[in-house]
């Protein structure tokens, strides 16, 4: 199964089902299932950055949306699974800032799997997927 890090905390948005676009600077063909790896950096202005835009999401949609504490977010690890049904260059959605962003659905968290992640898709063995 393929498998796409991000940072934290957008990787608890998306595996949530907050965060339906994950934006890239590159884009795909592919179609499928996805599990989410969270990154294992992640700073204290990439976490104020998300909040404020969590928080401005929120309040333009009339929602409360979550926002953990910066020390409860696991990193370095599978922390979900989605299915990818498209990718676009443009959106509505207050998510995209993206060049492309990868439109997402299903999205399922998982309990927390030690991984290490790589750049752009890969692959993970099947022993972590019959996990997820």
């Amino acid at each position: 199964m393929k498998a796409l890090s991000v940072r934290q905390p957008w990787a608890f948005f998306i595996v949530n089902g907050y965060k339906a676009v994950e934006n890239r600077q590159w884009w795909t063909q592919y179609r499928g299932p996805l599990l989410i790896h969270a990154a294992k950096g992640m700073t204290k202005f990439e976490y104020q950055d998300c909040a404020d835009l969590v928080a401005a999401i929120a309040k333009k949609n009339g929602i409360s949306i979550p926002m953990p504490a910066f020390e409860q977010l696991e990193r370095g690890g599978i922390v979900g699974k989605v299915d990818l049904v498209d990718c676009i260059s443009d959106s509505p959605s207050l998510w995209f800032t993206g060049k492309f962003g990868f439109v997402m659905e299903n999205a399922t968290p998982l309990p927390f799997m030690p991984y290490k992640g790589q750049l752009g898709f890969f692959d993970v063995p099947g022993e972590i997927v019959r996990a997820a």
